[in-house]
């Protein structure tokens, strides 16, 4: 299971990291063709816009999991030992709370969505929970990423 687990964890990473290069080609391969004249692309910059935080989404499970997150590792450095490990507990009981609701509410969101039939009418047309599949599936990663990081301080 730990295996599959880090597998999808660096997948995760993988695709967001394909995504944000897709995302340079395109808008360059835009503004290219753009300014020779042969017009443009609009569905270009709504993929842009999705693409964004698609690939923050999926690269936070990742980066959490490799210890690379945004962290105050002065505050930590700077307590006694004991005192920063409870602190640094205490952080991964709050994202894992945090991570908790957000997975919850992102279920919801989804669901509701998808009772109202709503619909992204832009250049490109789709149905709208398609926008939000990303929340529950990263924070769950993200949950149990914190709770991997809380029996781990627990259990070395």
């Amino acid at each position: 299971m730990s295996r599959a687990y880090t597998g999808l964890i660096r997948l995760c990473g993988i695709a967001a990291a394909l995504l944000l290069g897709v995302v340079a080609v395109l808008v360059s391969f835009d503004v290219v063709v753009r300014n020779i004249g042969l017009g443009t692309f609009p569905w270009i910059v709504e993929v842009s816009e999705y693409s964004l935080p698609l690939a923050t989404f999926l690269i936070a499970p990742w980066l959490l999991h490799r210890g690379e997150h945004v962290r105050i590792d002065m505050v930590l450095t700077a307590l006694p030992g004991p005192l920063a490990r409870l602190v640094a507990r205490a952080a991964d009981l709050l994202g894992l709370a945090i991570s908790a609701v957000f997975l919850f509410y992102g279920i919801r969101v989804i669901r509701d969505s998808m009772g109202l039939d709503s619909l992204v009418i832009k250049t490109m047309v789709f149905p709208e929970w398609w926008l939000f599949l990303p929340v529950p599936f990263c924070f769950a990663l993200l949950a149990i990423e914190f709770a991997r990081r809380l029996r781990m301080s627990f259990w070395p």
